[in-house]
């Protein structure tokens, strides 16, 4: 079953079960996913549909950062709740030592291992683990790596 498939399911799960929490985010995702068909004007892949979760769970994570500023404990444990059920749909991530592994293997690659190449280790890496890691978690595992050297 597409990534995209399972998440109409439980979306019609969470209406018959009165879910309405559940069935608020999935609404707010489907429309998302939508909107990213109508641009790209096409079928998304699975890859495409990781994509935009990751999308909207950034978004959602940016207003709970200024929901706690502004000290909305209501909406940040709203946001709280919405980030427990967009993240059910990401693959799990990737170990550190698996990262630091690819990481390593990468910049072995490159010429050059300076931090001066940090731009373009964070892009291949990218590249070589798309949708299996999270970019932060990249960023920080490469300062750390070419920092040492």
């Amino acid at each position: 079953m597409k990534l995209y498939e399972k998440i109409t399911a439980d979306m019609k799960a969470a209406m018959k079960g009165r879910d309405v929490q559940t069935l608020s985010i999935l609404r707010m995702l489907l429309a998302s996913l939508k909107n990213k068909m109508i641009e790209t004007r096409k079928e998304l892949e699975d890859a495409e549909v990781v994509a935009t979760v990751r999308s909207d769970i950034k978004k959602i994570e940016d207003a709970l950062e200024s929901f706690v500023a502004g000290e909305r404990e209501d909406l940040a444990d709203k946001a709280r709740s919405e980030l427990v059920i967009l993240k059910t749909y990401l693959p799990p991530e990737m170990s550190e030592e698996d990262l630091e592994k690819a990481i390593k293997k990468v910049i072995d690659q490159l010429e050059d291992g300076s931090a001066s190449d940090i731009g373009k280790a964070m892009g291949k890496v990218m590249q070589e683990l798309k949708g299996q890691v999270d970019g932060a978690r990249v960023k920080a595992m490469l300062a750390r790596i070419l920092g040492e050297k």
